[in-house]
């Protein structure tokens, strides 16, 4: 080999990060971040169970119960507006703790609840939880995790969320011999448990390093890259890579480095919605357009109120009833695992496609079933049978795709500058639509049947795929920082949107 050849090689090896063999301590990370998620998917889980027992020992309605079950999505939109600023504030770190700290009082509130409307407040306390770390987990997640194995960390959350409405559907298993007026308080008041352990976990938790470059705390940055990379060379490309992305010169060390104009996220806002660039609209209708359709083809409609469809479907008794949504979690569960090592290997845009695609045969199954149930008298076991493998089959695609490539995607897809509030923009659009789906569910089937229900959800999924296969960029492999170049940036308009000059006088925003 010539020296010239030699040089090159050595160049492009010092250029080249090497591949991850060890990543325990940035998956340590993920979880203590995705702990959050946990309570989200446990109020899903337990609700569906405790509104049984609420609504006899409350004397509910049918809309009282509607607005108990979803109106926690539309509270969580308080959480989510704020989280974006919060976490470019105070750090995505310390975001976790105060969604914590919110959550286990939300919780409480709603165990020692003595009547509708202090439930009600306690589910408002709660939901602002939600909304904090629905955005808070996948970002932190996202800016401490390697290419290489980003898809894997970041679908945590959703790992988390499956893992929580397991061990609600348990817990209503579990309490629902006690007395009625106790039983459900137990329920929920047992979800502030994960939020003690959040609290403590996360003081061994490190900041994001594109927070701290963002602060112009360089040197700080460094030492946590060092932490989650394998080498100190792969650290310093990272490194690089993020201060070039933040507008700060590459020679640029220490913490003494004059901060950027966007740390605390103004301008943001405008940038993303009053006057966005080409790239920037399709980056935000690309996050808008997943967060929608995971919600519009009806994910809470079945798991919120799989106990309602159950019964529709011609089981009955309680324990017959809580027994399967107990196996619905279960399965759910067992498939986001299977998801998240697929993320990194097949990619993004093929799990979407195949998830979606089973989903549209699962609910038409699933309207198929109730249809036929509900037009007869008595039990019809073959439509009870159809039912239950239809949400069994419907819940696993949804877990293999559109579950945790939702929360990936709409992670990694923004600017380092747009990432907080472009996340926050997609909880919003994911909780307003969860919330329009799961307020009015019982009333949609009292309109155009329970059958019916399930194949104006078909339809949205099918309208799904198309989005999906016309719309939608692979992301599998990229760097954050290459995101830009995928979606169109040019350099100049990097340069411009970034501000490449330091402003000494005021102080940045993400």
């Amino acid at each position: 080999m010539s020296e010239a050849k030699k040089d090159l090689k050595e160049f492009q090896e010092a250029k080249t990060p090497p591949k991850r063999r060890n990543s325990r301590f940035a998956a340590g990370c993920a979880v203590l971040a995705s702990m959050t998620s946990i309570l989200l998917g446990y109020d899903v889980g337990v609700m569906s169970g405790a509104a049984l027992y609420i609504k006899k020992d409350m004397k509910l309605n049918d809309t009282q119960v509607e607005i108990l079950l979803g109106i926690l999505n539309l509270y969580s939109l308080i959480g989510s507006f704020a989280a974006g600023r919060t976490s470019d504030w105070i750090g995505r770190r310390f975001t976790i703790v105060f969604a914590a700290a919110i959550l286990f009082a939300g919780a409480l509130l709603m165990g020692f609840a003595t009547n509708y409307a202090f439930l009600m407040f306690g589910r408002f306390v709660a939901g602002v939880g939600v909304g904090y770390a629905l955005m808070i987990a996948p970002v932190y997640t996202a800016e401490v995790s390697p290419a290489s194995i980003r898809g894997f960390l970041t679908s945590f959350p959703e790992v988390f969320i499956n893992s929580g409405i397991l061990l609600g559907y348990v817990s209503n298993y579990a309490f629902h011999h006690l007395p009625q007026h106790l039983g459900w308080r137990v329920m929920l008041g047992v979800g502030a448990v994960p939020s003690i352990l959040l609290a403590v976990g996360v003081l061994a938790m490190p900041e994001s390093p594109r927070w701290l470059v963002l602060q112009g705390r360089i040197s700080d940055a460094l030492a946590v890259l060092n932490r989650i990379s394998d080498s100190p060379e792969e650290a310093q490309i990272r490194l690089t890579e993020i201060k070039s992305a933040a507008g700060i010169p590459s020679e640029s060390s220490g913490n003494d480095v004059p901060v950027l104009r966007h740390k605390h996220g103004e301008g943001v806002w405008k940038e993303l919605f009053l006057c966005p660039s080409a790239p920037v609209r399709r980056v935000l209708i690309s996050a808008l357009g997943i967060h929608f359709f995971q919600q519009a083809s009806g994910i809470d409609s079945v798991v919120l109120y799989s106990p309602h469809v159950f019964k529709k479907a011609g089981i009955s008794g309680d324990n017959a009833l809580l027994g399967m949504t107990v196996a619905v979690g279960f399965t759910k569960t067992v498939f986001i695992l299977v998801a998240t090592f697929l993320l990194d290997r097949i990619g993004r845009r093929p799990l979407l496609l195949a998830s979606v695609s089973g989903m549209v045969v699962s609910l038409v199954g699933l309207g198929t079933g109730l249809m036929a149930a509900d037009h007869h008298d008595g039990k019809l076991m073959w439509a009870i049978g159809l039912c239950f493998v239809s949400i069994l089959a419907y819940v696993s695609f949804f877990s293999i795709g559109l579950g945790p490539v939702t929360w990936v995607y709409s992670s990694e897809i923004f600017p380092m500058r747009l990432r907080a509030q472009g996340a926050a923009a997609g909880v919003v659009v994911n909780r307003v639509t969860s919330g329009v789906i799961t307020m009015t569910f019982i009333s949609l089937y009292h309109a155009i049947t329970i059958g019916g229900s399930f194949f104006l959800y078909a339809g949205i999924a099918a309208v799904a795929f198309l989005f999906f296969l016309t719309y939608l960029r692979e992301t599998r492999g990229k760097t954050l920082e290459e995101m830009g170049r995928l979606f169109g940036f040019s350099k100049e308009e990097i340069e411009e949107d970034l501000d490449m000059k330091p402003n000494e006088a005021t102080v940045p925003s993400l």
